[in-house]
């Protein structure tokens, strides 16, 4: 008659700490990639970081990975934003309190005003850009396209420039355009001598 083999506590522990330690790699390969990439990431680029075509697993590990930053209490925190994005920030409270240390702004002055004015009036064709921000918002224009700030579409013969969801993201603005405006409107209601952000200096 033959015996039975039966799995020893050994092995147990064994699958145990393996599953374990699976489990803190997937949540320290998410926190990475988010860390890493300074912009929401969406569950397919988080499927491809942790290599696998199971979005369940990865909204698991992020989850877990946003009740991690929960429980901590520090002055980062992991959130989703609409479309199941996910992004690593700074909790708001504690960007005022901080702000002074960042010595280098995401953009000079140029290609901002170039900027403003096309998340103010976007849609809107490249053409007019030029012509309201002068020849040299081709370079910004370029900038901008590359830093993923904006994006564009032909549209005829013009190509209409908009602002991308890493804009309003990265600036804690809607994503819808009409909201987004009106907050911008807001913006530049409370900087009156800087000028509307058409002007064409700088």
């Amino acid at each position: 008659m033959e015996q039975t083999e039966k799995a020893s506590p050994d092995s147990s522990s064994e699958d145990k700490e393996e599953q374990t330690q699976d489990k803190l790699s997937d949540l320290s390969l998410v926190e990475g990639a988010l860390y890493v990439a300074g912009r929401p990431l969406d569950l397919n680029e988080l499927c491809s970081v942790l290599k696998t075509r199971s979005k369940n697993r990865a909204r698991r590990t992020v989850a877990t990975l946003m009740q991690d930053y929960a429980n901590r209490k520090t002055a980062l925190e992991v959130l989703e934003l609409k479309g199941e994005r996910f992004v690593l920030q700074l909790k708001a409270d504690f960007t005022p309190l901080v702000r002074k240390l960042v010595n280098k702004p995401l953009l000079s002055t140029g290609p901002l005003k170039t900027l403003s004015y096309i998340a103010y009036r976007q849609p809107i064709s490249q053409k007019r850009v030029i012509e309201v921000r002068g020849h040299h918002a081709y370079g910004h224009v370029k900038m901008l396209k590359e830093m993923g700030l904006i994006g564009s579409e032909r549209s005829g013969r013009s190509m209409l420039l908009r602002t991308t969801e890493y804009f309003a993201d990265y600036f804690g603005l809607s994503l819808d355009t009409t909201s987004m405006k009106r907050e911008l409107k807001h913006v530049f209601e409370e900087f009156p001598k800087k000028g509307d952000p058409a002007s064409n200096n700088g």
